[in-house]
């Protein structure tokens, strides 16, 4: 009876601690995975955004017809990637054509002072804030995760159990590290 004791008290053990392990990476991950789609809402409602923000600046800069463009196709990607690496390379895309339709509008003073384009200004000012902040709470979430994988007794079981390592969502470009500015 010692000699069963013996034997199953550490087998029970490790079950508890794989089982522990187990449920708590599983946690993890599923808290990545709903930072990723709040950042998935943010992105969506500043691609939301973007029509009625050319609209409103076509109104007063008709000629601006390649900026136009350029913001509606990096829009379109960005709504079309599918990982986060090409969701990060298209939203510095985007960004980068936002940062030439407020070019373009800071040679409309009349347009600056429209209530439609301060209110959509203002609009996107707050969305971008959301998404810096919900980058940043992605981020510290798959740093959790990333670091319970990594470290003992998480990098021996993570891959049987088949946790892989979750991409940070990084700015790629160095104009993408500063923050889009919406001044006008």
């Amino acid at each position: 009876m010692q000699y069963v004791m013996v034997i199953l008290a550490p087998t029970m053990i490790l079950f508890i601690v794989l089982v522990i392990f187990y449920n708590n990476t599983v946690k993890l991950r599923n808290f990545v995975q709903n930072a990723w789609a709040q950042i998935d809402v943010q992105l969506k409602r500043r691609a939301d955004l973007i029509p009625n923000l050319v609209e409103t600046v076509k109104a007063y800069a008709a000629h601006e017809k390649e900026t136009f463009e350029q913001v509606t196709r990096a829009r379109a990607e960005a709504l079309q990637a599918q990982s986060i690496e090409q969701r990060q390379q298209a939203e510095n895309q985007l960004s980068g054509a936002l940062k030439s339709l407020f070019a373009v509008a800071e040679a409309y003073p009349e347009l600056k002072a429209s209530d439609n384009f301060s209110k959509l200004q203002q609009d996107l000012s707050d969305t971008e804030n959301k998404i810096a902040y919900s980058r940043q709470f992605y981020n510290d979430t798959a740093m959790k995760y990333n670091t319970k994988i990594q470290t003992f007794p998480g990098n021996v079981l993570a891959g049987v159990m088949g946790f892989q390592f979750i991409s940070y969502f990084e700015a790629v470009q160095a104009s993408e590290r500063e923050a889009v500015q919406v001044r006008f």
